[in-house]
Parts: structure tokens; C-alpha cells; sequence
């Protein structure tokens, strides 16, 4: 059995580990990443990158379907699911080399294996090399998440999905039912509803997206019903069940019991963290319902052991991971480091149309003692929306009524997604609503309707 001492070892090479590793290497320490798979994790293989390239892909299948709104004529457009869930694998593996390759030029080090801890100061790693032990001071953690199933209900691959079988389908369902409402599920919902498939949501809250504001919900729930979705809210599956080729599913709801059918299932209810042996038992770390416990340097209760990403708790998104990552070794190295704040990590859904937020909705500012000022801007009123054909969108900006200062912005329509990186770096500035207002925003483009925004929320709006 060799043996390897590193300064810094990561367990999990994915958006949040293998970041963790290369700022290590920076920072002149000798680091390590154990992986289990491909390089870049659930978010690069199965996530975050392949479900961009389907989505543009339904996107593009859309827009051919709406030619003559911009002047143009084709025949029949047809595509081709197979070539389409190809593009999508290539994307990822092509991106997953580009990691490998960062890795490499970093000098961190990469087994290929199973690790688990195995006492203090060490990792065990089985490996297709045979087994293998690593030494190091420091231990992260980065071993992600996996989807939750349903009491009594779970994916089979075939006819009940997780989100993998739902981005390499062999085949395109005629109809799909969608269970969650949340980013994933709406995406996926986006996503084939583009490609024509017949979809259905069920979500057991109240409303759709139900971490996002209520006005962005409301305006969301609209626009896909336009689209042609069936969504029921406040409403459970009890079961699901083989019918035919396809499923028949239990709905619970306002209307009571009742059964509807569809060719193929995605469930889409949430995610748990990986703490499962990786050799936790024996140690002062804490796990709460699926996630590790840290404190505001990424620290567990085990001396030399931290947690980052997906499996140290929400939000579960991988620039989160990346920047706990970057946050944690910089910690270790002595550096002064800044605790992460979660009210600026900007969140993003890519259906369409696009969904984006950061920091508080207006309920939540409200709840929380604020005095706010709320203002509104509709892609009807922006020149640039209206020339890219896409006018159905919403800016909301909520603000502290005494302080200016910038609480939440709340983003629905085209490419919202690129415009939140505004609000996060006016969050990071604690900017108020006067740097704002004096800030000049080019013409003609989408990010004018942030500006109008704001201008909204003190009676100062022009275009509306």
C-alpha cells in the first residue's frame, strides 16, 4: 500500500473541489483530488453545463417555430433527439478534459478511486490501482449531493426519472409529468415543452418556484401555462404505477384524489447530501438531515476536516462551491478571509423565459423588519426586448425604505441570467439606490430595464 502526504486533500473533484485544489496549489500548498468519476462533478457532467446545451438546443427549436415573426419562411423543422442528447455528452466531456487538463498545470494531483476517511490526518482511497492511503493536515470534503426520492415512490430509469435519464432520453416522450417545481424541474418542464412534449407539473406548495418571489411565480406560472403546461399546485403524488408504456400517477390536491397518465416521469423534489461512507463515523463531524455542519470558514466539529458545496447545505448551486472552496483554503493558508454571505449568491433557473435572483423578495424584507420600497419594470417598456421579439419579462428591486440600500432584485425574461450579475456586484458594493440611479447604462439593452427599476422604486421612472 503506497502512501502520499499532501497539505491539502479534496474529496470530490467537482465545481466546489476541484477549484478548492487549484487555489491550494496557488497558494503553494501540495494538494490532491480524490474522484470517483468524471472530473467536474454532477454540476460539469450532469448538471449545471449539459442541461445549457439542451436548453439551447429546445430553444432554438422554438424560435424555428416563430420564423415568420421575423420576417423569415422554412419548411418543417425536424429534429433529431438522439444527435441533440449527443451534443449535449460532448459539451460535458469536452469541459470535463478542460478540468483535468487545470488540474494538471496546477500540480494537484488527481487519483482516480472510491476515498473515504480513515483516521485523523488521512484518506483511503480504492482505486482501480489498488488501494492506495493520502496524508494531509487538511481534509475537504466536496462529495456533493444526489436527488431525494419520495416516501414510497422511486425512479426506476426506465419509466420514473432522476434528472439523468431525463437529459439522455432515448427516445422523446409524448407527454411527461414533472415532480417539483423547483430550478431542475423547471427546466426540464422548459425543455421538452420546447420540443413538444405534452408536460404536466405537480408541486406540492402553494405555487411554482416557490424560492423565488411571489410576483416572479405568479408571472412564471402564466407564462408557461401560455406555453401550453398543465401546473397544479398545492398538490401530492401518492404513487405512481406501471399503465401501458407509460405511468399512471396519484394526485392528491384541492380537488381531491384523482389520476392522471403520462408516457415518462422526472422527479424533481430536492437533493440530499453524499455523507455516506465516507468514513464520518468516529468523528466530531455533525450531520443534519443529509448535510455536514460548518461554520463561517467551511470548518467541521473534526479538527483538519471541512465541508464545501452541495453536501455542506444549501443553496446547492457551484459558484456557491467554488467560492466556499476558494473561502476555505484561503483560510487555512492564514489569509483574512470574508465569511460568505448568502443573500448575495445570485441564484438562476434557465427555462424560458429565464429566471434569476439575489438577496431578499419582498415578503422576506418585510418579514424581516424592513421599511421597503419596491420597484417594477416590464420588458413591454424596454426597446431591446421588444426588438429581440421577447417583450414578456419583469425587473423587481426591493430596497430599504430608510437606507437605500439594495435588499433583493428579482428578474424574469430573456437572458436575466446575465443581467443578475449586475444586482450581485451592486450587493457586494453595498451599493444604495443612489450609485444606482447615477449609474449611465448603455442603450439600447435589457439592462436598462434594471435601472428602470430602481427609478421605479423612488418615482423617478421614465419609460413606463
Amino acid at each position: 500500500m503506497a502512501g502520499h502526504r499532501f497539505d491539502v486533500v479534496v474529496l470530490g473533484g467537482g465545481p466546489g473541489g476541484y477549484v478548492a485544489a487549484i487555489r491550494a496549489a496557488q497558494l503553494g500548498m501540495a494538494a490532491a483530488v480524490v474522484e470517483r468519476d468524471a472530473l467536474g462533478g454532477i454540476c460539469l457532467n450532469w448538471g449545471c453545463i449539459p442541461t445549457k446545451a439542451l436548453l439551447r438546443s429546445s430553444e432554438i427549436n422554438h424560435l424555428l417555430g416563430h420564423l415568420d415573426a421575423f420576417g423569415f419562411a422554412l419548411g418543417e423543422a425536424t429534429f433529431d433527439i438522439g444527435r441533440i442528447v449527443k451534443r449535449s455528452r460532448d459539451v460535458a466531456a469536452r469541459l470535463s478534459g478542460g478540468v483535468a487538463h487545470l488540474l494538471h498545470k496546477n500540480g494537484v494531483r488527481v487519483f482516480k478511486g472510491r476515498g473515504r476517511l480513515d483516521g485523523p490526518g488521512r484518506v483511503a482511497v480504492e482505486g482501480e490501482g489498488g488501494p492506495e492511503t493520502l496524508s494531509a493536515p487538511h481534509i475537504l470534503l466536496a462529495t456533493g449531493a444526489r436527488p431525494r426520492g419520495l416516501p414510497g415512490i422511486a425512479a426506476d430509469g426506465a419509466r420514473v426519472w432522476t434528472y439523468r435519464e431525463a437529459m439522455t432520453p432515448p427516445a422523446l416522450p409524448s407527454s411527461l409529468l414533472v415532480v417539483g417545481s423547483g430550478a431542475i424541474g423547471i427546466e426540464f418542464a422548459s425543455f421538452y415543452r420546447d420540443l413538444g412534449a405534452d408536460v404536466h407539473i405537480v408541486e406540492a406548495m402553494d405555487r411554482i418556484l416557490p424560492a423565488e418571489d411571489e410576483e416572479i411565480s405568479a408571472f412564471a406560472c402564466k407564462a408557461f401555462e401560455a406555453q401550453g403546461m398543465t401546473i397544479d399546485t398545492a398538490t401530492t403524488v401518492e404513487s405512481l404505477a406501471p399503465s401501458g408504456d407509460g405511468v399512471a400517477a396519484g394526485l392528491t390536491g384541492a380537488e381531491g384524489a384523482r389520476e392522471v397518465a403520462a408516457d415518462r416521469v422526472v422527479l424533481a423534489v430536492g437533493i440530499t447530501g453524499n455523507v455516506e461512507d465516507i468514513g464520518l463515523d468516529g468523528t466530531g463531524v455533525v450531520v443534519d438531515r443529509g448535510h455536514i455542519g460548518v461554520d463561517a470558514r467551511m470548518r467541521t466539529g473534526e479538527p483538519g476536516i471541512y465541508a464545501i458545496g452541495d453536501v455542506a447545505g444549501p443553496p446547492w448551486l457551484a459558484h456557491k462551491a467554488s467560492h466556499e472552496g476558494i473561502l476555505c483554503v484561503e483560510g487555512i493558508a492564514g489569509r483574512d478571509v470574508r465569511p460568505l454571505d448568502r443573500e448575495r449568491i445570485p441564484g438562476c433557473t434557465y427555462c424560458r423565459p429565464q429566471i434569476a435572483s439575489i438577496g431578499l423578495s419582498e415578503a422576506a424584507a418585510r418579514e424581516a423588519g424592513h421599511e421597503v420600497r419596491v420597484g417594477r419594470f416590464p420588458y413591454l417598456g424596454n426597446g431591446k426586448a421588444i426588438a429581440l421579439g421577447d417583450d414578456q419579462g419583469l425587473i423587481k428591486t426591493v430596497f430599504d425604505a430608510a437606507t437605500g440600500a439594495l435588499l433583493g432584485a428579482h428578474l424574469i425574461g430573456t437572458d436575466v441570467t446575465e443581467l443578475i450579475q449586475g444586482f450581485a456586484i451592486a450587493k457586494t458594493l453595498e451599493t444604495t439606490e443612489a450609485e444606482l440611479i447615477e449609474t449611465v447604462f448603455p442603450h439600447p439593452t435589457l439592462s436598462e430595464a434594471m435601472h428602470e427599476s430602481t427609478l421605479d422604486a423612488f418615482q423617478r421612472v421614465i419609460h413606463v
